[in-house]
């Protein structure tokens, strides 16, 4: 079945025609990064297998999960376009997995009867064995659409797990998650009752570890503050910071101040001006441009040094001015870029990056202003009082959540037409990219309420559980669906499909999405998600306003 296509690739929301990328991906992926990609994820798929299994003994690799998460980040949309880097990580897991193959051995632990546990393959071979390692392997629709499920919010969970880890906080529990999930999409006798409880699992995980990842972020660098963004330009030089890795942002600025250039945030980066801990540093600008898929025409205007921490990295368009000045680090890759590693120490030395800013021109500004942030759960259950006694006396009558992705099709501006035409005693919460179709519009406030509370990263959608949990047990709710919260929710990729099934898990009902359903949602796999959560698409902004706010 993969014969018929140079590569196969649903994983995201831009997918050709909706229904996946066969010759090219629309985010710039080609056929041989994408084959790399499925082996890779094929032959971590054994690690998990054999780790899961050394983990009922406790003789589980700590090793070994950071190569599965890592992997699985690796291959999360715009992440990495570099085969090199690929084949890094290829060679390394197929050596993992060798290692963990010998301890189970030498301690009479039989290994999983499963394909990838014995496959062996080099990077060169991954066209050779995509019928084996792809997508399309699976040619039960409704079990692949449910496999990839699994393994889609494996991606991210194993992003926010490595940002955690980054800041020295790990729980083998979720590791366990990400592991058995990886195990279980390795069988091939697993039915579809057996699928929907392990994306239901997943889910469950992806609770985990948002909550864990909030403890690393709020824990090193405090809890996030309201604060005013500028979204102008200085008159020095520039480092434009990008992604989601705040350790990367501390680091940066550490090793920057006193060097003569500022250090500006990007897209999802935005919620570091939040946290205290950064705002000692002088040098830390405000947020240059919008979403990251507009970074191929603002970067161009930057005229400094770009530093991508996690996705979302596009590739350049063909003669562009700034390929040569960007860096990226982690799981990030991209050819013609430069590449910073993590020391023996696990920190990281920018000063060529540093150094190569100093010798650009300033910032081009390309917008004037500010925007307002920072309302993560500490922040707005502080907020609390205010908020009840505004949603009593009928000044609030729905929060609406409209976290998730923003993404390049047209049909995006539809979030941009709803947030403008929704009634003025409604409140918007957000978190991740998809905030910049609306961040920007003069919504107002409700009584010094901002109509658009933002709190942060995409991650940061855990706090909107926290704050709808504080608000169900103050207003004396039974459920968390018996709120004055509806939910409007951007997809595009994987770290969005986590957020989704922690949802779903936190038995969360009639969640729209869009701007359309993911192309590994089958018809039966619709039905059963709408019968059991009454999960739907969006239609227009009329209809919805309608449907949602009434």
């Amino acid at each position: 079945m993969n014969n018929q296509y140079d590569m196969f690739c649903y994983q995201c929301q831009e997918t050709l025609r909706g229904t996946g990328c066969i010759k090219r991906g629309v985010c710039g992926k080609l056929p041989q990064t994408s084959a790399r990609m499925d082996l890779l994820l094929y032959a971590v798929r054994g690690v998990a297998a054999i780790n899961r299994a050394l983990r009922e003994k406790n003789l589980q690799s700590r090793e070994a999960s950071h190569e599965v998460i890592d992997a699985l980040f690796t291959t999360i949309t715009n992440a990495n376009f570099d085969n090199d880097s690929l084949d890094g990580f290829i060679r390394r897991a197929f050596e993992v997995k060798a290692n963990l193959a010998e301890t189970a051995r030498s301690h009479g632990i039989s290994l999983p009867a499963l394909k990838p546990v014995d496959f062996q393959a080099s990077p060169e071979e991954a066209e050779k064995y995509r019928e084996i390692t792809g997508v399309m392997a699976e040619p039960d629709e409704d079990i692949r659409g449910l496999k990839q499920l699994a393994i889609y919010g494996c991606k991210g969970m194993a992003a926010y797990a490595r940002h955690a880890a980054n800041l020295g906080y790990e729980d083998e529990t979720v590791y366990a998650v990400i592991e058995n999930a990886m195990a279980e999409t390795a069988r091939q006798d697993i039915d579809a009752d057996e699928l929907l409880a392990l994306v239901l699992a997943v889910g469950s995980g992806g609770v985990k570890v948002m909550d864990l990842l909030d403890r690393a972020n709020t824990g090193t660098y405090g809890n996030p503050e309201i604060t005013t963004v500028d979204i102008g330009v200085r008159d020095r030089p520039g480092i434009l910071i990008s992604g989601h890795d705040l350790r990367d942002l501390e680091e940066l600025l550490e090793q920057s101040q006193g060097k003569g250039v500022d250090v500006y945030t990007h897209s999802e980066m935005l919620p570091g001006q939040y946290y205290p801990a950064f705002k000692k540093y002088a040098h830390f600008a405000g947020n240059y441009g919008n979403a990251w898929w507009k970074q191929t025409e603002e970067f161009e205007k930057f005229n400094g040094v770009f530093l991508f921490t996690s996705n979302c990295i596009v590739p350049p368009r063909k003669g562009c001015s700034y390929l040569d000045r960007v860096y990226t680090t982690g799981v990030v890759g991209m050819p013609g870029t430069h590449h910073i590693e993590a020391g023996s120490d696990g920190k990281k030395d920018f000063s060529e990056l540093i150094e190569r800013a100093q010798q650009c021109a300033p910032p081009e500004a390309i917008e004037h202003g500010a925007i307002t942030g920072g309302f993560a759960h500490h922040q707005v259950i502080q907020l609390a009082p205010k908020i009840i006694d505004l949603i009593e006396r009928g000044k609030i009558r729905k929060f609406v959540v409209m976290a998730g992705c923003d993404g390049r099709f047209p049909s995006r501006d539809y979030y941009t037409r709803f947030a403008s035409a929704l009634p003025d005693d409604c409140v918007i919460l957000t978190a991740g990219c998809a905030k910049y179709r609306y961040n920007k519009l003069p919504l107002g406030d409700i009584e010094g309420v901002p109509r658009v509370l933002d709190a942060g990263q995409c991650n940061d959608s855990y706090s909107l559980v926290r704050i709808a949990l504080a608000l169900k047990d103050a207003l004396g709710a039974e459920s968390i669906n018996d709120l004055p919260i509806v939910y409007n929710i951007a997809w595009y990729e994987q770290k969005a499909v986590i957020v989704l099934l922690a949802l779903l898990s936190l038995d969360v009902r009639n969640i729209h999405t869009g701007p359309t359903l993911p192309a590994f949602f089958t018809a039966d796999i619709l039905k059963v998600l709408q019968q059991k959560f009454g999960i739907g698409a969006i239609s227009t902004v009329e209809e919805d306003i309608a449907s949602l706010i009434g």
